[in-house]
């Protein structure tokens, strides 16, 4: 059965690909073979007549970048890379560029391949909604995600931190007199950690991953199961369905797999769904104005904005609406926050002095508990946060696709492919571009020559071309920058704060391995693995041992 599904979508997809030159002309929008203003980008040779670049990039690390950093500096900030199919991808780093890109929503949509695959994997959420969709939902989600909610759950933040920390205290010891420390597999406690935040902050509900004689939850199961059959360890027919929507009815045992964790994340999700609006309807009967019962967390918020009487027209969103965000507020919440906090301790366990002072800047906590701004104020640590997001963004970069014919304006000039000089970039309607988030965060030219270096410091003073990038949060583009700009970066922010606190003041992180053992992987999350083991999937061991030694 699997052999004649895959060669079922190879006939299709070759017939496809035969086609395509002859549709083109038909049909403008298809992104698979290069419009004329893209066969004018400079860019480096295409690999393969199908994979293109692919293989380049998928092999690329998000450490140093050294293939994306080359074509940079050999072809300049614009250029194209051959995506898969053969067409080109238009690759803009350049601030005004995208800048342009990321405030016009409506005309560079994300493409339909992006949206398929992360409606399959996380529903039809912010993520994969169309624009007039995510305008809509964000209108009514803005409110859960503002300073004074942030201001509401960073407690439970400070009690989740402190509860990694004793768990990590209390690690079955391999420390010696002569060695304190133990190996730690950082990733995966720490994912631990955020899964319960986004557990309580988001749904009021205590996944106690953290208490390891507990079994995982059947929606933390169904999570894992998504990632690992989403991972970049993909076939033919894979990447045939990305290409060619006709190839996805194919059944497979993958897209069972996905179906099965669909349906049971969306079988939780219900009933968290439904458990939120009992509480809400039970407040709503209460006379006592003053017990209120308190629904601090996401989900309580958006159903009682859908259940308020007097909500206006376009304030609510239906129940599966309701649903989707419940995988994307998994996955922002947990998945990409354990990424960039892991990669924070890797940086600080690689430069132990910028460690030992951040360390000895953090003061003990106030009688009053640690809250949002006692950690705000906290001028090292923001520095620390600041360039782990500009060095290691979790998200290295975001697809997006013209819909109608434009010349993108550029900070300077480029030059193009046969040597002219131009200061706008054409495009045509169907045409791929690649927000490169790393490219601009690590650019040597914005950051001074040490660009790749970890270096807090930096944040002392900001150059004056940071200020140019057009992102949301902290002068990088981490959390993308215009209307589809991250909803959550205050949330990613005050829980890295909360937590780096917490674990630093705590423990003393080295390396475990030697530096160049570690490398990273990037599917929708940039993770560290190791080299010689990267099947074994994500994962960063650290030795840890007390603060005080």
């Amino acid at each position: 059965m699997a052999i004649f599904a895959i060669a079922t979508a190879l006939s299709v997809g070759i017939a496809a690909l035969i086609c395509l030159p002859a549709l083109r002309s038909r049909l403008p929008r298809i992104p698979y073979i290069s419009s004329p203003p893209l066969q004018q980008l400079p860019g480096p040779p295409s690999e393969h007549w199908f994979y293109g670049n692919f293989k380049q990039i998928d092999e690329d690390e998000m450490i140093a970048t050294p293939t994306w950093h080359g074509w940079l500096k050999t072809y300049g900030k614009v250029f194209k890379v051959h995506s898969l199919g053969g067409g080109a991808m238009l690759i803009p780093a350049d601030t005004r560029a995208v800048a342009h890109i990321l405030s016009q929503a409506t005309d560079y949509p994300k493409p339909e391949r992006l949206r398929y695959m992360l409606g399959r994997l996380l529903g039809h959420g912010p993520f994969a909604s169309s624009c007039d969709q995510h305008k809509r939902q964000r209108r009514v989600m803005n409110p859960a995600f503002g300073p004074a909610q942030m201001r509401d759950i960073t407690s439970i933040f400070v009690e989740k931190s402190n509860e990694a920390a004793t768990e990590a205290s209390v690690l079955p010891s391999e420390s010696t007199d002569n060695d304190p420390r133990v190996t730690i597999e950082v990733l995966g406690w720490l994912n631990k950690m955020t899964f319960d935040v986004i557990g309580l902050a988001g749904f009021n509900y205590d996944f106690h991953a953290l208490d390891t004689s507990l079994p995982p939850t059947e929606l933390d199961q169904a999570l894992r199961t998504l990632f690992a059959v989403f991972h970049p360890d993909v076939n033919i027919l894979v990447l045939l369905q990305l290409l060619f929507p006709i190839t996805r009815w194919i059944p497979t045992p993958r897209a069972r797999r996905i179906n099965a964790a669909l349906e049971t994340m969306r079988r939780a999700g219900a009933k968290l769904l439904e458990a939120g609006k009992a509480t809400e309807r039970e407040k709503q009967q209460l006379t006592d104005e003053s017990v209120d019962g308190n629904g601090r967390d996401l989900l309580s918020l958006l159903v009682k904005a859908n259940m308020a009487s007097d909500a206006r027209e376009g304030a609510r969103m239906t129940d599966s609406e309701v649903l989707a965000q419940i995988p994307t507020f998994l996955f922002a919440g947990h998945e990409t926050t354990s990424n960039a906090v892991t990669w924070a301790l890797y940086a600080l366990a690689r430069h132990v002095p910028a460690q030992d002072f951040l360390r000895a800047s953090l003061p003990p906590p106030p009688a009053e508990g640690v809250t949002m701004e006692f950690l705000n104020e906290l001028v090292q640590l923001d520095w620390v946060v600041r360039e782990t997001m500009r060095l290691h963004p979790p998200v290295p970069g975001t697809s997006r696709m013209a819909t109608c014919a434009d010349v993108i304006p550029t900070a300077e000039e480029w030059v193009d492919a046969h040597g002219v000089r131009r200061s706008g970039i054409p495009v045509a309607p169907g045409d791929e571009i690649l927000i490169p988030i790393f490219l601009l965060n690590q650019s040597p030219e914005i950051w001074g020559p040490d660009a790749l270096e970890f270096k807090p410091e930096r944040w002392r003073e900001i150059p004056e071309a940071a200020r140019a990038i057009p992102g949301v949060w902290g002068n990088n583009l981490s959390f993308l920058g215009g209307p589809r700009a991250c909803i959550g970066y205050r949330f990613a922010v005050v829980e890295m704060k909360a937590l780096l606190y917490t674990l630093v003041r705590a423990f003393r992180f080295t390396m475990a391995v030697p530096e160049e053992a570690v490398g990273a992987k990037s599917f929708l999350v940039s993770s560290p693995h190791l080299r010689e083991k990267m099947k074994d999937g994500p994962q960063l061991p650290l030795r840890v041992s007390a603060a005080a030694q």
